[in-house]
């Protein structure tokens, strides 16, 4: 009796130490793949965010807002350049996130490219058109961002007509005709 109480002792000892090494190592693998999205997903949106700035700049120039030392070919291969490096990013995006996360990164790929189609003098706009661009686009991230840290675990969040203003750097409109008319 009392060797089969030592047997049953040893063998619920390394049951329990198997079992507990298992939780170990999938908890790691877990924690390493949620740092694996988080660079992922940071990447992403450094891609995109990149892609709209270039964009910014070509419009300007395009649109004689704004005087640059450099040419109007130079600042839209610094576009192709971006958008080059988002779609890589996104591609990165689709073999690591879940459904949500790939369709919100979806509209926010809808709408960088609504902006810069409009920037290469693609699609006509006016500046107000312009503007609601940009609204969609951080309208667009920050439905990311949520998807995101939902998808990482992150609690808490932002959401609102006030966190989005606050990502609109665009500068006030001066007048009714700058709006339709860019500056000579």
């Amino acid at each position: 009796m009392t060797i089969a109480a030592v047997v049953l002792g040893a063998l619920t000892t390394y049951v329990t130490n198997q079992l507990m090494e298992r939780s170990r190592r999938k908890d790691g693998l877990r924690v390493r793949w949620d740092e694996k999205k988080l660079d992922t997903y940071v990447e992403y949106v450094g891609g995109v965010r990149s892609c709209v700035y270039a964009a910014v700049l070509a419009y300007e120039v395009t649109h004689d807002i704004r005087a640059m030392p450099r040419t109007e070919h130079e600042l839209l291969m610094d576009l192709t350049e971006a958008e080059g490096r988002r779609a890589l990013a996104f591609e990165r995006l689709m073999m690591l996130a879940g459904d949500d996360v790939i369709e919100a990164a979806h509209a926010v790929n809808t709408a960088t490219l609504a902006i810069d189609w409009q920037a290469r003098r693609l699609v006509e706009g006016t500046l107000a058109d312009w503007r609601a661009l940009h609204s969609e686009f951080f309208r667009a991230v920050n439905v990311f961002h949520e998807v995101a840290r939902a998808d990482l675990g992150v609690r808490g969040g932002f959401a609102g007509d006030q966190h989005s203003a606050r990502g609109l750097i665009l500068p006030a409109t001066r007048s009714s005709e700058e709006t339709e008319q860019p500056r000579q």
